[in-house]
């Protein structure tokens, strides 16, 4: 039986008596000491018949419901009761008080009793609830015999009965000193059973006989439903409405569990208070622990998200700083295009120069061709010569003529292969001298051309020079110099022509420059201006300010005057009232008087009025300044944005 100890998580019954009672947590676990032998429970009070005021019950205001009388605070108490809530009155035809005296309870069940559906009456049901009423009291440890429910007496029904509200609400306040038949009602009420109007307390006298035997039975055996019911609902401890912190999960979004946690620190603060403890620190961080314990995924994946949404608007704003994608495609577009038209106008040479090339390949082919062939012919006129000297009869002095005449040709013949040597070294020294001269004219003239497509005088030029080309082109495989540039004249076109396009665009320089100097004086002028206008815009919001703050006076003041008038009329209203009445009961010897206070009350409707139409009128001039204020500096602002983009 030691789950009957644990807190009890029924709902409480309605309490009439809310207004008074703590709100503070009693732990129906802990068992205190008291010098009352009563103990209030979770389920509230006993909703016993509320206590009357003297004199409510015989009074002439009998159609007011005692259940709307609970209230005990002064400030919330019906016009049923004669000490609070009524303004004092002299006069008991006035009317009462419209404070409802807060939120009215609902009648007592009694008024909105309906028949129990069960067959009580029937001798199988009743062995039945018998049956399971003896058993659940053995099961709980009550000691009782079948023969006891068979032979019931008020003593024995008094005992189960106590004993079965125990085990639904362990807290309940019995009172030994008072009768069951003053604690029977209550606590059926209390627990919120349907038919407890249906029962009458005379019963409890001889609750075995035939007429009140079948409803107290089934009295008894609700008692034993609500019991198996809050056991099972104990033994649960899945069940998060029980509340069990170490049942909790490490993440949670259920709004028990926030419950559960919330009781548990309320529990120990409420221990710590009654040792003396004012502030809870302990509590406090064991309750921040165990959220931090809760929050610790969400915090490290939104710290994570954090830093993931930190890159990405890092990113986006370097998407934002940077260009245009499409325009850094047009860009490298427009560079691929300038490359290709170079490299057309490159291999447009390479072309030229290679056909150049082939040409003077074929000559050299022709050249040799021609050699050899005369190398043949010497050879074969040696060969023949050789033959005519053999067959000819020559003396010695012809023999050592001709041998003296062959040595010198031998040597000079040596002298001559020695000169065409150096000279063939010469001619292949110049040649790589001419090659190398080439090439760098070669990258000079690439350099030319690159220059002329930056400053754009790739042909067609712009007026007046149209018709003048400044292109050249070096041409290596000619044999005249004066064809190894090819192009207009440098001296007498191509350098005056440059000339003359440097001097245009230092014109324009200047120009630009002039015009430059111009915008940022302009551009100063407009700073200044808008400078001017701010101040404008700043002196105008101070007017307007002062404006408001006036129309705030006039409006407080015209607000307290139609206080004060509309007190005056009041008044005077009062007065006439008393006035009428006087002269109702002493004749019309005060006509007089009534006229003058209708004057004056005529009067201060009329001030009202001419306020009220002031105010108006004052509020409707300044929302019309203000207005055109705003209009004012709305154009002003407009033409000085159309200033500066015309400047632009």
């Amino acid at each position: 039986m030691s789950e009957l100890l644990r807190r009890s998580t029924m709902q409480p019954t309605t309490d009439v008596y809310g207004n008074t009672r703590s709100g503070l947590p009693m732990p129906s676990t802990a068992k205190k000491a008291s010098s009352s032998a009563m103990r209030m429970s979770f389920a509230g009070p006993a909703a016993r018949t509320p206590y009357l005021a003297p004199g409510t019950g015989s009074g002439s205001n009998t159609g007011h419901s005692v259940y709307r009388s609970q209230n005990v605070n002064p400030l919330l108490q019906s016009t049923s009761k004669p000490n609070y809530g009524r303004t004092p009155l002299t006069n008991s035809s006035r009317r009462g008080s419209v404070w409802t005296g807060g939120v009215s309870l609902a009648p007592p069940s009694g008024s909105q009793a309906f028949k129990d559906p069960r067959p009580i009456r029937e001798r199988s049901y009743q062995s039945k609830m018998k049956q399971e009423i003896y058993s659940w009291l053995q099961a709980t440890e009550f000691d009782i015999s079948m023969q006891t429910l068979s032979n019931i007496t008020g003593k024995d029904y008094r005992a189960m009965f106590q004993h079965l509200v125990a085990i639904v609400d362990p807290g309940y306040p019995f009172d030994s000193r008072l009768r069951f038949e003053d604690e029977f009602q209550p606590a059926l009420k209390a627990l919120r059973y349907p038919f407890a109007a249906q029962i009458d307390n005379k019963w409890l006298a001889a609750p075995g006989s035939m007429h009140s035997w079948p409803a107290l039975l089934a009295a008894l055996h609700w008692l034993v439903e609500m019991g198996k019911a809050r056991l099972n609902y104990l033994k649960s401890e899945d069940d998060p409405t029980l509340q069990i912190v170490d049942k909790i999960p490490e993440e949670f979004s259920d709004p028990i569990h926030h419950q559960a946690l919330a009781f548990e620190y309320f529990s120990e603060a409420y221990v710590a208070f009654f040792h003396g403890a004012d502030v809870f620190h302990e509590q406090d961080k064991a309750l921040e622990a165990r959220y931090a314990k809760k929050n610790e995924r969400v915090v490290g994946d939104l710290e994570s998200k954090k830093a993931l949404l930190a890159q990405g608007a890092k990113e986006l704003d370097e998407l934002r700083a940077s260009k245009a994608p499409l325009e850094k495609l047009q860009k490298i577009r427009a560079c691929i295009l300038d490359d290709r038209a170079k490299f057309d106008d490159v291999l447009h040479r390479l072309e030229s120069r290679k056909k150049q090339l082939t040409e003077s390949v074929a000559r050299e082919k022709a050249e040799l061709a021609a050699r050899s062939q005369n190398f043949d012919q010497l050879k074969a006129e040696h060969e023949k010569l050789t033959e005519v000297v053999k067959v000819q009869n020559l003396t010695p002095e012809e023999v050592i003529r001709m041998n003296t005449d062959h040595e010198a040709l031998v040597r000079n013949l040596e002298d001559l292969k020695y000169k065409i040597s150096e000279a063939r070294k010469t001619v292949m020294s110049l040649e790589v001298i001419t090659t190398n001269r080439g090439a760098a004219a070669e990258e000079a003239l690439d350099l030319y051309g690159n220059l002329l497509s930056a400053v754009g005088l790739f042909p067609p030029l712009p007026p007046p020079f149209d018709n003048i080309d400044l292109k050249l082109e070096l041409n290596t495989a000619t044999a005249n110099p004066q064809q190894l540039l090819l192009g207009s004249d440098i001296r007498k076109v191509i350098k005056p022509t440059l000339n003359s396009v440097a001097e245009i665009k230092r014109t324009e320089r200047a120009d630009i420059e002039s015009e430059r100097i111009k915008v940022d004086n302009e551009l100063d002028q407009l700073t200044l201006e808008c400078e001017n206008v701010d101040e404008e815009v700043r002196e105008i919001e101070k007017k307007v300010m002062s404006l408001n703050e006036q129309a705030d006076d006039l409006r407080d003041a015209a607000q307290q005057e139609s206080m004060v008038s509309n007190a005056e009329a009041t008044r005077l209203e009062r007065e006439l009232a008393h006035a009428r009445t006087a002269a109702l009961s002493s004749g019309m010897g005060v006509k007089s008087r009534l006229q003058a206070l209708q004057f004056d009350y005529r009067e201060q409707i009329a001030k009202v009025s001419r306020l009220k139409d002031e105010t108006i009128r004052a509020i409707a001039k300044n929302s019309n300044e203000i207005g055109l204020f705003k209009e004012e500096v709305s154009a002003q602002l407009r033409r000085l944005r159309d200033f500066v983009e015309e400047g632009n």
